[in-house]
């Protein structure tokens, strides 16, 4: 059952923000892997249940299946290892050029701010700083763009807590997500790998059940549930449908939320006209709006004793994916639920639908949750080593501010995949920095790896490369390429240098601390260089599944 709504936190005044802490537990330096860490202390249970008043009705949970685990995994991947190895004057070379970008890329309001007065200083590692393993938060919205928050220079949304999130730690100004659409994203998020690698991987996005991601692959729930964690996804899956794919058959613990790309916030009616709406295999009914069940269910976990062991939750977000639908709009989701249950197709695209102050609304309201779970996580008293990440999916779509770059959701444009990216972990990382190291989605999954002691799997090494050694340790990232294909476009980045071909078939070449817009091309001028880059495009590309059809 539903339990009691907490208190919005844009009914009341922001809480003070706390001061940073000295007294992390003392443990050896990184590497973490291996590292010894504290018994936690189980946290205060949160309040009772009580009914919802919409009618609230719990369908029980059948039997759990049987998980694949995949324990006894040694060795690194070869990824990070040559990560690690590359760190010198050519790595010295690209972290001061992803520098550089970073200031023209995001443009003056977002590639300097000030947060409350406090000017961001340039990221720098706190390398004398100790803790255990982390608890681990990774929050993602879904279809948020570049510049949806105000910390990342947007003129009319106001996100306070989030810019107090990045405030209180580090935001990426050259973050990307793993591909332009939700699915394929995820994919590389949960897996580490180019979503190509698999054949789930390959729907962009998923739309139907003839795919998914393979419960025998490892991910990173079930790698880091083999190294001591409690694991759950709440919210939006999004990879696979059942009854052959779901987080329970993934290494995930725990699942509250819904299997497909969209659902309708209060009558939780998926693309196809099902309910969607799902605690493990079994549905749940509950008709309030959606984005606040989810923040009551993290903001419960997050409280939650979880028997000494460190947790990872990954809290994914429907919000501000179309419909257009804001907390109160029951109306309008009324009559899209009748158009739905009529058998009309592509309902809950809203192309009827939207408005920029509906989108707006839609983000504060994100903005507002993510502030409700992350004071619930202060409350537990596990603040100070919790590691959270917030980020997007892809690019924004119809209402997305993502200026200064072109393209949105679907393209392989800076629009299509570049994100906010905010990290916080008092317990090791400074407040109130910016970093403009590239990154994409699955970095953050070796990253995660490295930091919570578990090992890959030797038989699916990773494309990602942590960032734990820069994060952490002071290390300079060495020079790689980022990565991406989507049906009828390429994409890869090395350096400031992007190389890119869309549905016209012709390449581009484009200078992106320069031209962050993407309008120069200089694929006739600098032909080598063009040359090079396609061709390590081409070099990856053939160690992926074709697409079918």
């Amino acid at each position: 059952m539903p339990t009691s709504p907490q208190p919005h936190p844009a009914e009341q005044p922001e809480q003070p923000e706390q001061p940073e802490h000295s007294n992390a537990v003392e443990q050896p330096n990184p590497p973490l892997a291996g590292e010894r860490f504290a018994p936690q202390s189980p946290a205060p249970a949160g309040p009772p249940s009580t009914a919802d008043t919409r009618g609230t009705t719990r369908v029980p949970l059948p039997s759990q299946l049987s998980r694949r685990a995949f324990g006894g995994v040694v060795g690194a991947t070869a990824a990070t290892a040559a990560a690690v190895a590359a760190a010198g004057p050519a790595a010295a070379a690209t972290s001061r050029a992803a520098r550089d970008t970073g200031a023209a890329a995001a443009g003056p309001r977002a590639g300097r701010p000030e947060h409350g007065g406090e000017a961001e200083g340039e990221f720098e590692a706190a390398t004398d700083r100790r803790s255990r393993r982390p608890n681990i938060l990774f929050i993602l919205a879904d279809d948020l763009g570049w510049a949806d928050l105000s910390s990342y220079g947007s003129p009319d949304i106001h996100t306070p807590h989030l810019d107090r999130l990045a405030r209180q730690g580090v935001r990426f100004t050259q973050a990307y997500s793993g591909s332009a659409t939700c699915s394929p994203t995820r994919f590389s998020l949960y897996t580490g790998r180019y979503p190509g690698r698999t054949r789930g991987g390959l729907a962009e996005p998923i739309a139907d059940k003839s795919v998914g991601l393979d419960p025998n692959h490892p991910t990173l729930a079930s790698l880091l549930r083999d190294a001591g964690y409690a694991t759950a996804l709440i919210g939006k899956w999004h990879c696979g449908y059942l009854p052959d794919y779901s987080p329970t058959r993934s290494g995930w613990d725990e699942f509250f939320g819904n299997f497909g790309g969209a659902l309708e916030y209060y009558s939780k009616l998926g693309l196809s006209g099902e309910y969607d709406l799902y605690e493990g295999d079994a549905e749940y009914k509950d008709l309030r709006y959606y984005t606040r069940i989810l923040t009551e269910r993290a903001s419960d976990y997050v409280r939650r004793g979880h028997g000494g062991k460190p947790w990872l939750l990954n809290l994914n977000f429907t919000t501000p994916h179309w419909p257009w639908i804001a907390e109160g709009d029951e109306e309008e989701s009324a009559r899209l639920t009748a158009r739905i249950r009529a058998g009309e197709k592509g309902v809950l695209n809203h192309r009827e639908g939207g408005s920029l102050a509906k989108y707006r609304e839609m983000v504060r309201d994100l903005d507002a949750s993510v502030g409700t779970v992350l004071a619930a996580l202060r409350d537990s008293g596990e603040e100070h080593n919790t590691l959270v990440i917030f980020s997007s999916d892809n690019g924004g779509e119809r209402w997305s501010y993502q200026w200064p770059l072109s393209g949105n959701k679907s393209t392989l444009q800076e629009g299509g995949i570049r994100v906010p990216n905010l990290v916080r972990w008092p317990a090791r990382l400074r407040r109130n920095q910016v970093s403009h190291e590239p990154l994409a989605s699955y970095d953050w999954t070796a990253t995660l790896l490295e930091i919570a002691g578990a090992r890959p799997h030797p038989a699916y090494p990773l494309d990602g490369v942590s960032l734990a050694g820069y994060l952490l340790r002071g290390e300079r990232l060495a020079e790689r390429d980022l990565f991406w294909r989507v049906r009828g476009e390429r994409a890869l980045r090395r350096g400031d240098w992007k190389y890119y071909r869309g549905a016209d078939g012709r390449d581009r070449l484009f200078h992106l601390t320069n031209d962050p817009r993407e309008q120069a091309n200089h694929a006739t001028t600098d032909r080598a260089r063009l040359a090079r880059l396609r061709a390590a495009w081409e070099k990856v590309d053939a160690g992926l599944l074709p697409y079918e059809g």
